[in-house]
């Protein structure tokens, strides 16, 4: 099938883009005391010079002792590392590129390094790391307005330095998922409760500050995941009902773009219909949608931290639902981050010389 679908321009607010392909947020560690090098703004604008339409950063870290679970993970605040992330979006800018910094809190994820650890308490909505499984204690009521603070702050901070937009990242069982999860939030205040939606408050009070820190015209976007890490199989939402009462809400708190991760974007989300979860969500709340998982490869990204390798898939199924408007955006993660000329060489027909995905790409800034 033509790829001309791809190349499509995509405008949002003040958001231009040039096509339909964003790089997707992966997290690199190549930040020593979270302060990102010379060397990251190097990494990302060679994305930006291969024609990427839109980069979404890695996982930075707000203003809390324990948003990070590495000490090379790069941090939102601070005059180091802000100034650290102006070089890299001066680059991305210098290159035609357009970039949006992803703000990340890990909340009850223990730490990866073996002789570092945050300084400070593990946050989360109950003081779990996945159901029945005690790690800390629960965030208190002034944990969590410091916690929306520090998300709000990092946001003016991207817009002052230059960026595009700001993505908040609600998947994969971290901070903001968990507040989400029944498992991982067993809360009985405003911030908890049986429901979905109750259970969403926090995530709703992040876009709210947000919002009102950034302004109406700077685009907002928000990650979220069925999925976690702590269990594959979660379904947040069973049902389109269930999924428009959890998404809604978001929305209407001043999300513009919703972020849809899925290990394999082909997949369907509900019985009875073939829309992935892109799809889905667009279809119940009326806003853009980015599509993820899997892009251009045979293996899903999970498999690939324990080694195995992907070789090049066909995009025809992709160009199929994105040329039907399933989703209106696509997120490329390992594609990208083992060839920073993956889209040129897709746009160009050049489709023998696509690279398979090798576990050491993860080991590098190439």
């Amino acid at each position: 099938m033509s790829s001309d679908v791809l190349f499509r321009p995509f405008k949002l607010k003040g958001l231009n883009l040039p096509n339909r392909v964003v790089m997707a947020p992966m997290t690199r560690s190549f930040s020593p005391g979270g302060i990102p090098t010379e060397d990251v703004a190097r990494y990302y604008r060679r994305r930006a010079e291969g024609a990427v339409g839109f980069i979404i950063s890695e996982g930075t870290g707000v203003d809390r002792p324990a948003s990070l679970n590495d000490p090379n993970v790069p941090r939102f605040h601070g005059e180091k590392e802000l100034a650290g992330w102006r070089r890299v979006v001066d680059e991305v800018h210098a290159a035609g590129g357009l970039m949006a910094p992803q703000l990340w809190h890990v909340g009850a994820v223990r730490t990866r390094a073996k002789d570092w650890s945050p300084p400070g308490a593990y946050d989360s909505p109950s003081g779990l790391s996945r159901p029945e499984k005690k790690f800390g204690e629960p965030m208190s009521e002034a944990d969590i307005a410091d916690a929306i603070r520090a998300f709000a702050d990092a946001a003016l901070a991207a817009k002052r330095l230059g960026f595009d937009a700001v993505e908040l990242h609600g998947a994969h069982g971290y901070l903001i998922d968990q507040f989400f999860w029944e498992g991982t939030n067993r809360r009985e205040d405003a911030y908890g409760g049986k429901d979905l939606p109750g259970r969403a408050r926090f995530a709703a009070d992040i876009v709210h500050a947000v919002r009102k820190s950034v302004g109406p015209d700077f685009p907002i976007l928000l990650r979220i995941s069925q999925w976690k890490q702590q269990d594959y199989e979660v379904k947040l939402a069973d049902t389109p009902r269930a999924l428009e009462a959890w998404l809604k809400p978001l929305v209407d708190a001043g999300v513009d773009i919703l972020h849809c991760s899925q290990r394999r974007f082909w997949e369907p989300e509900f019985e009875g219909s073939d829309l992935n979860f892109a799809g889905w969500a667009k279809k119940v709340t009326g806003v853009p949608t980015i599509s993820v998982g899997s892009v251009g490869l045979t293996g899903e990204f999970i498999a690939a931290y324990s080694g195995e390798s992907s070789r090049p898939a066909s995009l025809d199924e992709l160009i199929r639902r994105l040329d039907r408007e399933e989703f209106d955006l696509v997120a490329v993660g390992r594609a990208l981050l083992q060839d920073p000329q993956w889209l040129l060489k897709i746009r160009d027909g050049r489709t023998e010389e696509l690279m398979a995905f090798e576990r050491t790409a993860f080991a590098a800034l190439s």
